[in-house]
């Protein structure tokens, strides 16, 4: 097969037409995440919830609106799973994973600290199952905690005995996320949530992923990090490709190949797939970028939750704003160019501000 050559420019594009940010304006939520695979879900709402700024990036105010994803998950057109919302139709390509969960894939010192974790807990699972049957859905804190080996972890989940049980039960195929009442997630037996769908072979849906993975993505390396919920690379899915001034070689979607581009402005969310793997989105749009929330606040350089600013097949900046709205308002501290805006930019980047304050119900504040 033939390797396609192409430039930095033409890997922008198809990445940037992939993940439905150019011109032309998907039809609707369903057709955003069946076309991208997933929303990533994180809590985070300085501005919006990342899967509330995902879609409207994509939709628009006039498109888009929370009770959208609301409804689509009260009645199980779309799904959680794994942190991850997904379109029901696809829980088939998990569910064979599942029954063979942990076994699959290399063995990792994670994978079988899970396996053994779960395995030393079992009365516990035994008990969170019998309590859902009797009782789901519920949340955590209202589920039995007879863990006797507790989670060891040095980040935010040490001793969450009961909620990381759970997340591995889902891994297993056993409970899964039935609603939410507040932040709260509810639990409940996965054969009251799921759909009766069949299993698709493992080796076979993992090439379906890879392959609906890529579409996604436009163009991604065939090997990467291994990450433990959604990976970055494709395996052998598309077409090879290597890109002007980038070692290396990538996968392609061939569909993506020789089709005509017309970008527009868009404001990520700091999760957005288009950058989520940091290296693809330097080696690509040379854009620097970290999530800054973490850092002390004298140390960060764009912001909070700085917002990655596109403009056709280029990243251009960050928006560091926040949603006041008990003052009712969507406060713009900074807009940090990255490389300096000229009229057409400033134009359509400030009617994405306004769009944003729209999609949000807030009045604009710009920066002083």
């Amino acid at each position: 097969m033939p390797v396609h050559e192409l430039t930095r420019t033409d890997a922008r594009r198809i990445a940037v037409r992939a993940q439905l940010l150019d011109a032309a304006r998907p039809d609707g939520l369903q057709d955003v995440v069946r076309r991208l695979t997933l929303l990533q879900i994180d809590p985070t709402a300085a501005v919006a919830p990342s899967a509330d700024l995902v879609a409207w990036s994509r939709l628009g105010a006039s498109g888009y609106a929370p009770a959208d994803l609301t409804a689509a998950l009260g009645d199980r057109r779309l799904l959680e799973l794994r942190a991850m919302i997904r379109p029901a139709e696809d829980l088939t390509l998990y569910r064979a994973e599942m029954a063979e969960w942990p076994q699959r894939g290399t063995p990792t010192s994670w994978r079988e600290y899970h396996g053994t974790w779960v395995a030393a807990n079992d009365a516990c699972r035994r008990d969170i199952l019998d309590r859902l049957g009797a009782a789901g859905p519920l949340p955590s804190r209202e589920l039995p905690d007879t863990c006797e080996l507790p989670w060891r972890s040095s980040g935010w989940s040490n001793n969450r005995n009961v909620t990381k049980l759970l997340e591995l039960m889902v891994q297993r195929g056993e409970v899964a996320v039935a609603g939410r009442s507040g932040g709260d997630r509810l639990w409940d037996l996965a054969e009251r949530v799921y759909p009766d769908t069949p299993a698709i072979p493992v080796p076979e849906a993992l090439r379906i992923r890879d392959e609906r993975r890529l579409r996604a993505l436009g163009i991604a390396r065939a090997r990467g990090p291994e990450w433990q919920v959604e990976p970055v690379d494709v395996g052998e899915a598309g077409e090879p490709a290597v890109v002007e001034g980038v070692r290396g070689r990538w996968r392609v979607d061939p569909a993506q190949l020789g089709q005509p581009f017309a970008g527009r402005a868009a404001l990520l969310s700091p999760f957005d797939r288009l950058i989520h793997d940091r290296r693809r989105t330097d080696e690509l749009f040379g854009f620097d970028y970290q999530l800054e929330m973490y850092k002390p606040a004298v140390k960060r350089r764009w912001g909070y939750f700085a917002l990655p600013i596109l403009y056709g097949d280029r990243l251009v900046g960050k928006l560091d704003a926040t949603a006041d709205r008990k003052a009712g308002v969507l406060r713009v501290d900074a807009i940090h160019e990255d490389e300096e805006f000229d009229r057409a930019v400033t134009d359509a980047v400030g009617r994405e501000i306004e769009d944003l304050a729209r999609f949000l119900g807030l009045g604009l504040v710009p920066p002083r």
